[in-house]
């Protein structure tokens, strides 16, 4: 029997090739979500979500020295992107705000998908080593 208690993510880590950079685009989106930064060193950093006894982080680590020069392939095996919910469609603009401000790369400016759902809104992004980022409300 499935554990019903228990239905979302622990944790994600991504190796990125410049971790300042990376820092800078997800710990805007992150902590515009409500996450906290907990680690923040050379060795990487790391947000935490805490909701009913829950947790749910998302951390960056340098890349392995040996693989500078391995860019992210979207439609190669791995993987093709992370999205995030956001709690209102003004969230979604207000956060397409936020990214032209901070000069984040936006590959499709905030609009309806009828393809996913009746009510789907999206902004798409990327960070710094090409991997495909997205804030969606739904209703």
């Amino acid at each position: 029997m499935p554990d019903t208690q228990r239905s979302g993510f622990h944790h994600i880590d991504l190796n990125v090739s410049d971790l300042q950079a990376s820092r800078k685009v997800y710990g805007l989106l992150l902590e515009f979500l409500g996450y906290r930064i907990v680690k923040d060193d050379a060795r990487g950093c790391e947000w935490d979500l805490g909701f009913g006894g829950e947790r749910t982080s998302l951390g960056l680590r340098p890349i392995n020295p040996e693989c500078v020069g391995h860019a992210h392939l979207r439609h190669a095996a791995g993987l093709h992107h992370l999205a995030w919910s956001a709690t209102s469609r003004k969230k979604v603009d207000v956060f397409h705000n936020l990214l032209i401000a901070n000069g984040i790369p936006v590959l499709d400016t905030p609009a309806e998908y009828p393809e996913y759902s009746e009510s789907y809104y999206a902004v798409f992004f990327e960070d710094p080593d090409g991997i495909k980022l997205e804030l969606l409300h739904e209703e």
